[in-house]
């Protein structure tokens, strides 16, 4: 579960009385002063302790480090386990000080969304930062940058014969056009090149390419490809391959994350300040929830040091499990394995965190909404050798990977706990240099 807020009064003439309190750990700190008027400083660090020391205890080796001990009266802080879950616990103090002005206080960018707009008599895509929840069927994203987003834009184009203009249309037969009309890229419907009909239907392709992804255009592509090839048309078949390729490309500048907003859900799995749990964070309805802690206690941990072996390649639950099935149990019904039951245990604690974190529906704020996205594209949209944790997607169902789940949160909690111990070595081994003669 979440750290709950801690809190421990601050006197300037005795700074190490508050400051041997503080654990060094990672946590979200919020310094206030005596008059309740002052706006307190907020911040997050890996080491709680470290960073107070050199914020309020004077130090005459750096007389012009910043100094708040002569206006602090009070030290309130949480308990985090990943960077994720500061910056999130952080933007919410932020908000609740300042309001709108917290995306301005953590440097954080509305990210960037592909737009259709549907409800234009001659729809077309936009690029925007602001997407409507009215029209959150209709935006697409969130992209790492409104680069990226043009881009994709630009060559999902290529592919249709959609307008790139932007004027509100009138079609009239007298209408001189523009060069895409000329070079057969677009249906013109500002002259009357085609029917209103045809330019619908047009549209109905580009929202169902931007909806999946470009799948639904691959899923023609490589029919028609296949039918040409089965009848011999062998040309034909090339210059299909050659089309879905060209798709593919397209395809691969939407990452994963890009969906439609109202569609946008996904579960991120980090590591807890409890280290008996990782925490999972779900993302739905345009604002992130959490973190619950699911429990590790009596669940067998991935070893990444025994290879590919089955013992470890899915997490079970290791507790005892009766053998023989109970008596209202049919004669000649033969008990279930238990690393079968084992996991049923497991699936049914992800089921209960994922319902738990589901419970609200409130809609959130439009400042709301933008921070928890801006977080979550700044965490995705990291390399991955620096993106710790794990996201989740539900499949095409709209259930989530319970298994999948399981497996993240064995190689999290894995992780965590290799982390721990090389801590805990590197420690022990200070302390002996420490302790050695010279």
């Amino acid at each position: 579960m979440t750290q709950p807020m801690q809190s421990i009064p601050f006197a300037p003439a005795d700074p190490r009385a508050a400051l041997s309190q503080l654990p060094a750990s990672p946590a979200v700190f919020a310094l206030y002063g005596a008059e309740a008027h002052l706006e307190p400083y907020i911040g997050h660090t890996p080491n709680l302790r470290s960073r107070l020391e050199r914020l309020l205890q004077p130090s005459p080796i750096h007389p012009r480090r910043l100094q708040l001990a002569g206006r602090v009266r009070r030290i309130d802080y949480q308990l985090t386990g990943s960077e994720f879950e500061s910056l999130l616990t952080q933007f919410s103090l932020l908000e609740d000080v300042y309001g709108a002005k917290a995306l301005e206080r953590m440097h954080l960018r509305a990210p960037a969304f592909v737009r259709f707009l549907g409800s234009n008599a001659y729809p077309r895509l936009t690029v925007t930062h602001r997407p409507s929840q009215r029209e959150a069927d209709w935006a697409y994203g969130p992209f790492p940058s409104r680069a990226a987003a043009e881009r994709y834009v630009d060559e999902a184009l290529k592919l249709f014969l959609l307008r790139r203009c932007t004027d509100d249309l009138h079609p009239d037969p007298s209408h001189p056009g523009c060069v895409y009309s000329e070079m057969k890229m677009c249906l013109a419907p500002c002259y009357k090149g085609c029917t209103d009909a045809r330019y619908v239907e047009e549209a109905a392709a580009v929202e169902a390419f931007l909806a999946t992804r470009g799948e639904s255009r691959l899923v023609q592509l490589r029919s028609q490809r296949d039918e040409a090839s089965a009848n011999l048309e062998f040309e034909a078949a090339a210059a299909l391959h050659a089309q879905v390729q060209r798709v593919e490309g397209v395809r691969a500048l939407a990452p994963e994350l890009v969906r439609p907003l109202s569609q946008l859900r996904a579960v991120i799995l980090q590591a807890s300040a409890n280290p008996d749990e990782v925490a999972v964070f779900l993302f739905e309805h345009g604002r992130l929830r959490g973190p619950i802690g699911f429990s590790t206690v009596g669940m067998r941990i991935q070893n990444e040091q025994s290879g590919s072996s089955s013992l470890f390649a899915h997490p079970v639950a290791v507790q005892p499990i009766p053998e023989a099935p109970g008596p209202e149990a049919a004669p000649h019904a033969a008990p279930e394995a238990p690393a079968k039951l084992a996991r049923g245990i497991l699936e049914s604690r992800m089921e209960t965190v994922l319902a738990a974190l589901s419970e609200s529906h409130e809609a959130p704020s439009a400042t709301l909404r933008q921070g928890h996205l801006a977080l979550l594209k700044r965490w995705y949209y990291r390399p991955e050798a620096r993106r710790p944790g794990e996201i989740f997607f539900p499949d095409a169902e709209n259930h989530w990977p319970v298994k999948a789940l399981l497996r993240g949160i064995g190689r999290v909690a894995a992780k965590a706990l290799g982390v721990a111990a090389e801590k805990q070595s590197t420690a022990v081994t200070l302390s002996g240099q420490g302790n050695a003669p010279a």
